[in-house]
């Protein structure tokens, strides 16, 4: 039973329409990849592109070493980006398995870096990586009502996500959004 400034929620198992989406709305992510046989994860930052997820990295990164030693398909890959309150514990997350390869032609290379800016500039950041989704899981965390939540002492609020278009870019199918913050209430799960 939910204590003073709790309230429960549910899970909801978001379409890959929907998945796709919220992942497109944050700009950072984490990719998942094997390095020397064991998992390796590292933050990035990400745009959607054509319906994958594009990364730029730099020369001596093991990404880069790892997505050329792929037979032309590319090497698997996980990448995972969310929007939780830290707080709340209200919010999404989406998990993309798929293929990642390096970005080999000039032109889809230049066009790429003149629309991902590296959040952590390393000299050599010359490379970017694209990873096609074969699988795309999500979740949603919501107030146990669905979106709207009533929050004691203040207005009624939205506990789900809101995705804010941030600057338009020119990209066919650029996807670059921010997620909006849930309300300050505590999530506990639903019995």
């Amino acid at each position: 039973m939910p204590q003073d400034n709790q309230t429960s929620c549910r899970r909801i198992d978001l379409d890959r329409f929907e998945a796709l989406r919220l992942l497109g709305s944050v700009s950072l992510g984490r990719i998942v990849f094997t390095r020397q046989a064991l998992p390796t994860v590292r933050p990035v930052n990400h745009i959607l592109d054509d319906g994958d997820i594009v990364i730029r990295t730099h020369e001596g990164a093991a990404l880069t070493s790892h997505a050329q030693q792929g037979d032309g398909t590319g090497v698997v890959v996980a990448y995972e980006a969310d929007a939780i309150d830290p707080d709340t514990h209200l919010g999404w997350s989406v998990v993309v398995t798929g293929y990642a390869r390096l970005v080999t032609d000039p032109h889809e290379l230049a066009r790429i870096r003149s629309l991902l800016h590296p959040w952590a500039p390393q000299p050599g950041m010359d490379h970017a990586v694209r990873i096609r989704p074969g699988l795309v899981t999500g979740v949603q965390l919501t107030g146990e009502n669905g979106m709207e939540e009533k929050v004691p002492g203040q207005a009624r609020k939205t506990c789900g996500l809101r995705s804010v278009a941030r600057s338009p870019r020119a990209s066919r199918s650029l996807h670059v959004r921010h997620a909006s913050h849930p309300p300050k209430t505590r999530c506990t799960p639903a019995r």
